[in-house]
């Protein structure tokens, strides 16, 4: 049992939920009310040509939302999981992910919050943070993005080709669940956390499960972040080189003048220049894995 497991394991042996129910039953609309007002700059992708929209996906104890975008009408889809940020589902992961499907990928994206409560609602960071993702176990999440890889594996998706993505709260799940999953061929973590630790709930923080990767991950990371520092990307950079493949193969690209959260087109933190850069570089890292 790798480290992953074992930490896991020993905090939630059974993936233990909240039996009242899942309080977020539909997703948000719009944008998270933390984050208002959205900027002038915010992408909106149509859904021209695809089946895009909510989605129900069985999970161990009841059923979480989430949204789906894919190109109309195909199968076999080489599928990403889009992991959201600290903001939840709400409209900016819903459009990455009709970004995706117009490249031709099953792109699902799962409410990871549904038993803690509505993200969307909180109006500000600091009480999001207070009183629904610190309630969010590790052990959860990655039993919940197990249940959307069975539910893109029974809906059209190619089981084969099968990678995740990620942006800040959800660029460290990126990697611990490529640590966690043997099926994802590649994975690309957006300015998640790679030293911090949140115990108990989120026992290990990115570096500790570096030598863990079962796929290498794409790391784009903000010279400018404050919250993740150089010492930080040396510390990962450092583990990674130390670790086995596929691990190794894991590179780390640091933008020089991006902020944390660069490809948040509906903040001022948008970096429109590296954003695009960086999309494209995700995209070419999943075709060089084979998940294209």
């Amino acid at each position: 049992m790798s480290i992953l497991e074992q930490e896991l394991a020993s905090q939630h042996p059974r993936v233990e939920v909240n039996r009242r129910g899942f309080i977020v039953t539909a997703l948000a609309t719009g944008f998270a009310a933390a984050v208002q007002p959205v900027s002038a700059q915010t992408i909106t992708t149509d859904s021209d040509g695809l089946t895009a929209g909510p989605i129900s996906i069985a999970v161990t104890d009841g059923v979480m939302p989430a949204y789906r975008a894919q190109p109309e009408g195909k199968t076999d889809l080489p599928t990403i999981l889009v992991v959201q940020e600290i903001f939840g589902v709400h409209e900016h992961i819903k459009d990455l992910c009709r970004r995706l499907a117009k490249r031709g990928y099953l792109a699902i994206a799962p409410e990871l919050y549904a038993r803690q409560g509505d993200a969307a609602k909180a109006p500000s960071i600091a009480v999001l943070v207070e009183t629904i993702v610190s309630k969010v176990p590790d052990a959860q999440v990655m039993s919940d993005l197990d249940a959307t890889a069975n539910w893109a594996r029974a809906n059209h998706g190619d089981p084969g080709k099968l990678a995740i993505t990620g942006f800040c709260w959800g660029g460290r799940i990126v990697w611990l669940y490529s640590a966690h999953n043997p099926a994802i061929k590649a994975g690309a973590a957006w300015y998640g956390p790679l030293v911090t630790k949140t115990p108990p709930l989120q026992p290990l923080a990115a570096v500790d499960i570096a030598a863990q990767l079962k796929a290498p991950v794409l790391g784009q990371y903000g010279g400018l972040d404050q919250g993740i520092t150089a010492e930080h990307v040396a510390a990962m950079r450092s583990a990674l080189a130390a670790a086995p493949a596929p691990a190794n193969a894991s590179t780390i690209i640091v933008y020089a003048d991006a902020q944390h959260g660069f490809n948040a087109d509906y903040r001022p933190s948008y970096n429109k220049a590296d954003a695009e850069i960086a999309w494209q570089r995700m995209l070419d890292w999943f075709a060089k894995y084979g998940v294209a």
